[in-house]
């Protein structure tokens, strides 16, 4: 766990500190497009941030690669390889789809093509567990299929959710985190040695979103764009396809004593595949929307619009933050549901958990208008549109009495009003002088 808590660590501060140096090379190269209809910021915001997440990518893979224990993933499987070399050719795609725009036909080219690379290096599905009929191996051409739809819809999921300030970054971080969990369970609770790749994998990601949501946060001082939505997209979906196409299924069966509860037990793996991903059930429902509305209208599948669920969360009347922390209620639900559905899928308490939860959070999607206020001793701590209504009287009283003061100080120049005789000095009358001969 300390070599994980490392490498995070080192993916995290290699991100937060290429940001800063990413943002006025962005400024100076230009990347900065103008506003658009469907956009929500208001200023025009540097681009790019894909550069910073791809170097704290690499640290993070260096790292690991010099240390004890994780130096075996690269010793034994050659999927790292094959994670870099697909992600490198998507963030160089990323970068110049930034920077001068990419056709949407010829973006979908180049996905195909690098998850066909990370494919040609082994990093790929070679069987899936089905529930009530056990391990179906797959042949070279399913398996080839299988990889490179995953990949594509992840990365075009990612990329469209991807509309809010921290929202991208925030949602795969809460994934990475779930994910994450899950794969170590597997390789340490289980010994299963091939699962060590995807939790490699995760916690780089989680360390990669950390260390740039700093200065994504609303309001964002640059964006991750293309370069680094469809990054983030690939490393999570390289995760899901390590654990789901290596970790042999009988190897577990060891552990569960039967195939039944192993199929049972390696669900919440193959439900991302289905959906395509449980841990990013909220992007992929995004995704799948925006298709159905978009071919509805008659529109190309690519064509962007203001349809998206977080701009229905601000049409409803959701403030920017608050939007983004309903989608990420609704992303840590989803997969950390999932994590416990696998680790014991017959507490009832989980389900109430879960129900409960999802009451209180349609409960807050609901109510836009209602806005918390914090108890007098946090005050200091929240941001003043959460704090009690007493300050913000006591404000608007002393801005009141500060304008009677300036009201009452007499204009420079004989600026005053010719209406307002109250404040004209008072004229006092001619004396004529006494006549003595009269």
């Amino acid at each position: 766990m300390r070599e994980y808590l490392l490498t995070l660590c080192v993916a995290a501060a290699v991100t937060y500190l290429l940001t800063g140096p990413v943002r006025k090379f962005a400024i100076a190269a230009g990347a900065m497009p103008e506003i658009r209809a469907r956009d929500v910021h208001r200023e025009p915001t540097p681009r790019l941030g894909g550069i910073a997440m791809f170097g704290g990518l690499c640290a993070g893979l260096l790292v690991a690669a010099h240390l004890s224990n994780l130096g075996d993933v690269f010793a034994l499987s050659n999927e790292p390889r094959a994670l870099l070399s697909g992600a490198g050719l998507i963030w160089l795609l990323g970068v110049l789809d930034d920077k001068w725009g990419v056709d949407a036909l010829v973006k979908l080219g180049v996905q195909m093509i690098a998850a066909g690379v990370m494919v040609l290096q082994g990093l790929t599905i070679l069987w899936l567990p089905v529930p009530g009929v056990g391990t179906v191996a797959l042949t070279p051409i399913q398996s080839t299929l299988l990889t490179v739809a995953l990949v594509v819809i992840t990365i075009n999921a990612v990329n469209f959710v991807d509309g809010l300030d921290g929202l991208a970054a925030g949602m795969v971080c809460i994934a990475s985190v779930a994910f994450f969990m899950y794969a170590y369970r597997l390789w340490y609770g289980y010994g299963l040695e091939a699962a060590a790749p995807a939790t490699l994998f995760s916690a780089i990601l989680v360390g990669m979103c950390l260390g740039f949501l700093p200065h994504n946060i609303h309001p964002a001082r640059i964006f991750m764009g293309d370069s680094g939505s469809m990054l983030i997209g690939l490393v999570l979906a390289s995760g899901a396809i390590s654990i789901t196409g290596q970790v042999d299924p009988d190897s577990v069966t060891d552990f569960t004593g039967s195939t039944r509860e192993t199929v049972h037990f390696m669900v919440p793996v193959y439900m991302p595949l289905l959906m395509p991903l449980t841990l990013i059930a909220i992007p992929a429902a995004d995704l799948v929307l925006a298709v159905v509305r978009r071919t509805w209208k008659g529109q190309s599948p690519f064509a962007a619009d203001r349809g998206h669920l977080h701009h229905r969360l601000l049409e409803i009347g959701h403030s920017h933050s608050r939007a983004v922390l309903i989608m990420y209620f609704w992303s840590a639900l989803f997969a950390f549901a999932a994590v416990a559905f696998s680790v014991n899928s017959s507490s009832l308490l989980i389900v109430l958990v879960i129900v409960a939860l999802s009451a209180v959070g349609l409960v807050v999607l609901l109510l836009p208008r209602v806005r918390p206020r914090a108890p007098r001793w946090a005050e200091s701590f929240v941001p003043p549109r959460y704090r009690r209504r007493r300050r913000r009287l006591a404000a608007a009283a002393a801005a009141a009495e500060r304008e009677m003061r300036s009201a009452d100080r007499p204009a420079l120049h004989g600026s005053t009003a010719v209406g307002d005789r109250s404040r004209l000095p008072e004229r006092r009358p001619e004396r004529r002088p006494v006549d003595s001969h009269s």
